[in-house]
C-alpha cells in the first residue's frame, strides 16, 4: 500500500521515511556523510503478529512505516508499521535496540519527557506505554477512547497525557493515573488529525481537525483562545480551494514563535505567528510549492524544512527575510541530503500520489427525510396510475370529484 513519506528533525540528526523504509543522516556544517537505513520488512517477525484477539490467522501486514518520532533530546528513535509492530533505536550510534508487538495497528506515538517511556496510540482507541529502558518490556494499558486515536501528545513535565480522536475531542489525562481526566477541549466539528503542546508555553495547545481549523487552548482548563478558519485564507483561484483542509503536520520553532501547518494534498504551507501575551495565532503568508509537500519539519538553528515529491530537489530549506517566509539558497548540508536522498529515490516514489489517509474519517450525512417524501410520491403515483386517479397534489393528497345531479 501506498504511504506518504515522513520527515523528522531533531539537533543534527535528520530522517525520511517512506514505504517500509527510512534513511537518517547528519545536517551538520561537517564533513560527516553516513548514511543509516533501516528497511521494516527485514525486521524479526514473531509467528503470533499473524494472529488476531481470537487465535485466528489474520491479514499479514505490509510492513510500511505508520508514524515515527525523536525522543526530545534526540537519543532515541521509534517507529511502528504495518505489522504491528513497535521498533525502538539508538541514535548515538544507531542501533536498533528491540522490535516488540503491539495489539494493534498505531496512529501515533510520542516519548515522554524523561525519555523513559514511548506512548503509542492505535486505531481501536487505546494508548500504551513501553519502556526505553527495558527495551524488551511488554507494554501497558494506560487509557482508552471509544473511538479511534489519531493524535498522541504529553505535556513537557510529562504530568498530562493529551490524545485527539474520531469523534471531535481531546482529552487531558493525568499522566500518573489516566483514568483520571482533567479536562476536555471541545468544539471541533470533524476528527481532530494533529496536535501538539508547545514546549515554550506549556500550557498552551494547537489542534488541527477536518473542520478546516487551527485551535489554540489552555488545555487544562479545557478553554479555547482562538481559532483560524482556514477556508477563509485560501485564494478563490487556488485550483484546491474546493478540498476540505485538514492538517497532517503542525510545526512549532520556539525560536520565533512560528507555527507552520501542513494539509493533507495540498501543496501549501500555512505560517502564523503565536502572540502568546494576547493569547491568538496570527496569519502571516502562505509558501506555495510546484510539487506536493510530503512533511514539514523545523530546525531551531536554521528554519524550516520542506519534503517535496521532487528527484532533484527533496528537500527545500526556508527562512525569513525581511518578516516574509521564502526559500533559501541551498548550503552544504541541504546538497549532502538531497544527493542521499536521489541515490535511494526508490524508498521515496511509492509515497507519490499518497495522503494522509483523512478521507474516509469525515461523517456522511443522510438526509432521510427527503428520501422517503420521494418514495411516497412515486408509490402515490403508481397507485393512481394503477386506479385511473388524477394525480396526487404537491402534499400527497388527491383531489376527488365529488359527482352529483347538475344544477
Amino acid at each position: 500500500m501506498a504511504s506518504s513519506a515522513g520527515l523528522a528533525l531533531c539537533g543534527q540528526a535528520l530522517v525520511v521515511r517512506g514505504g517500509s523504509q527510512f534513511l537518517a543522516t547528519s545536517t551538520a556544517s561537517s564533513d560527516d556523510d553516513s548514511l543509516f537505513t533501516y528497511d521494516c520488512s527485514s525486521a524479526e517477525k514473531k509467528s503470533q503478529e499473524n494472529k488476531g484477539e481470537d487465535g485466528q490467522p489474520v491479514e499479514k501486514g505490509s510492513d510500511t512505516i505508520l508514524a515515527s518520532t525523536f525522543s526530545k533530546s534526540g537519543s532515541y528513535f521509534a517507529l511502528t508499521d504495518d505489522s504491528k509492530r513497535l521498533i525502538l533505536f539508538r541514535t548515538k550510534p544507531w542501533q536498533c535496540l528491540s522490535v516488540r508487538t503491539v495489539v494493534r495497528r498505531c496512529t501515533a506515538l510520542t516519548f515522554t519527557a524523561s525519555e523513559e517511556k514511548v506512548l503509542v496510540a492505535d486505531k481501536s482507541g487505546d494508548v500504551y506505554s513501553f519502556s526505553v529502558l527495558e527495551p524488551h518490556g511488554s507494554g501497558k494499558l494506560e487509557l482508552g477512547h471509544l473511538s479511534m486515536l489519531l493524535d498522541v501528545a504529553v505535556s513537557p513535565d510529562d504530568r498530562f497525557v493529551l490524545t485527539a480522536d474520531r469523534d471531535e475531542k481531546i482529552r487531558v489525562s493525568w499522566a500518573a493515573a489516566p483514568h483520571s481526566i482533567e479536562a476536555f477541549c471541545l468544539g471541533h466539528t470533524e476528527f481532530v488529525s494533529r496536535i501538539a503542546v508547545l514546549p515554550d508555553h506549556p500550557e498552551l495547545l494547537l489542534s488541527s481537525s477536518g473542520d478546516g481549523t487551527l485551535r489554540l487552548w489552555e488545555y487544562r482548563h479545557g478553554r479555547e483562545l482562538h481559532c483560524c478558519h482556514l477556508p477563509s485564507l485560501q485564494e478563490p483561484a487556488e485550483p484546491w480551494g474546493c478540498k476540505r483542509l485538514a492538517a497532517s503536520r503542525i510545526a512549532y520553532w520556539s525560536r520565533e514563535g512560528c507555527v507552520a501547518l501542513l494539509c493533507d494534498s495540498v501543496p501549501v504551507v500555512y505560517v502564523f505567528q503565536l502572540d502568546a501575551p494576547g493569547r491568538q495565532l496570527v496569519y502571516r503568508q502562505q509558501l506555495s510549492f510546484q510539487h506536493s509537500v510530503w512533511d514539514i519539519a523545523f530546525k531551531e538553528t536554521q528554519g524550516l524544512w520542506v519534503l517535496q515529491d521532487c528527484r532533484e530537489a527533496a528537500l527545500v530549506l526556508c527562512r525569513p527575510l525581511d518578516g516574509q517566509w521564502q526559500p533559501a539558497p541551498e548550503d552544504a548540508a541541504v546538497r549532502r541530503v538531497c544527493a542521499h536522498l536521489r541515490g535511494n529515490w526508490a524508498v521515496l516514489e511509492g509515497s507519490a500520489g499518497a495522503d494522509a489517509g483523512f478521507s474516509g474519517l469525515y461523517k456522511a450525512a443522510f438526509d432521510n427525510v427527503t428520501s422517503y417524501l420521494e418514495k411516497k410520491q412515486e408509490r402515490l403515483r403508481r397507485r393512481q396510475r394503477r386506479r385511473g386517479d388524477p394525480p396526487p397534489g404537491p402534499n400527497g393528497q388527491t383531489k376527488r370529484v365529488r359527482s352529483g345531479p347538475a344544477s
